[in-house]
């Protein structure tokens, strides 16, 4: 691990240490805790073409060739 600093508003500091005391865990250990959830639960992008193309239709790939070859 590396250690990190950081600062923190007195207001955030106590509702922090209320948590440790709650917890029975380090300030280090409840901080990793936080850190690791935010990180691991970030919502993954969609690339910005996602859905551009879509149909409505769900029988795209089954029916290509009368789709595309037939003449209307």
């Amino acid at each position: 691990m590396q250690p990190t600093t950081i600062y923190l508003p007195t207001e955030t500091q106590n509702k922090l240490e209320k948590i440790c005391q709650e917890k029975g865990k380090t300030v280090a250990e409840v901080i990793q805790e936080i850190v690791i959830n935010q990180i691991e639960n970030q919502p993954k992008k969609l690339p910005k073409s996602m859905g551009m193309g879509a149909s409505g239709r769900g029988d795209l790939s089954s029916k290509v060739d009368e789709l595309l070859w037939t003449e209307k």
